[in-house]
């Protein structure tokens, strides 16, 4: 018994290697841009010329502060920030009382509703990105940020709906019926009963959307146009010249948008995946 027992573990471990590899194969793919990024951004000009792989002979640190100036990180971060915020509240908002119609009431025709949810997922926002900007143009919402969260809202809120729906799909019908019967109405089942118990998904949400926009490019570019309204990614713009780029303010630029993304995310991981699995048990 001792000898076998060995000869099983030492197979076992055998077994896995192959799946260690991968795995490490797949890390250094993912952190390995990161990394070089990192070390870019710390870089002087003429060393990221003849060294634009390896790291750092000297560290600049003074690239950070520079790029935030130049980038105008103090007025786009506050625009992402409201952008992101706007979306969010909106979209948790609409997307948590359309998912609790959809899975609660017993609506007629909740089929067709998510149907038409699906098709509108799947449609690619260049078919109609010319008669929305002439539509928003008209509306006198092109180079607000209002109109663009409106935007925003639209295009996450299916998401949103879809996730939520299958969460609260989940939760057990005896609690509502419970506080229906102490005389609540559908709102205060909806906010005091509905939201507490399908909070996860609600945070999945939250992140994923806040994630997107943070990271929008497309739009941002298209409906604000006036540099006093640019967002985070559209401050790359601002480290080119007309022949070159510099590319030291570029990556700490670059590591300075993605550092609170990273930060929060690996805050709010477990619940990330939390609600995501739990969403997607059945719906």
């Amino acid at each position: 018994m001792s000898t076998i027992a060995p000869a099983r573990g030492s197979r076992r471990q055998m077994s896995l290697a192959p799946n260690y590899i991968i795995l490490t194969i797949l890390l250094a793919f993912a952190l390995g841009p990161l990394l070089i990024l990192l070390f870019n951004s710390v870089k002087g000009t003429a060393e990221i010329g003849h060294n634009p792989l390896g790291p750092p002979q000297t560290l600049v640190l003074e690239n950070f502060p520079k790029a935030w100036d130049v980038g105008n990180f103090s007025a786009t971060t506050r625009n992402s920030a409201i952008l992101v915020v706007g979306t969010v509240v909106g979209v948790l908002l609409f997307g948590g009382m359309a998912a609790y119609s959809l899975s609660k009431l017993d609506m007629p025709g909740s089929g067709v509703v998510m149907l038409y949810l699906l098709v509108g997922t799947s449609v690619p926002i260049f078919l109609y990105l010319v008669p929305l900007f002439f539509t928003w143009q008209k509306l006198g919402l092109v180079n607000s940020l209002f109109g663009l969260i409106l935007i925003y809202i639209a295009t996450n809120s299916p998401f949103a709906i879809f996730l939520l729906r299958s969460y609260m799909v989940q939760l057990p019908r005896d609690f509502e019926d419970a506080a229906r019967v102490d005389g609540a109405n559908e709102w205060q089942v909806f906010t005091r009963i509905v939201v507490p118990l399908a909070w996860p998904g609600f945070l999945t949400v939250g992140l994923v959307v806040a994630l997107s926009v943070w990271n929008e490019f497309l739009l941002a570019t298209v409906f604000l146009t006036e540099q006093e309204l640019f967002t985070v990614v559209t401050s790359y713009y601002s480290f080119a010249t007309r022949f070159s780029r510099d590319w030291t303010l570029t990556s700490a630029a670059a590591v300075m948008m993605i550092a609170p993304v990273v930060i929060i995310f690996l805050a709010l991981q477990r619940r990330f995946i939390e609600g995501l699995t739990q969403g997607g048990i059945r719906g």
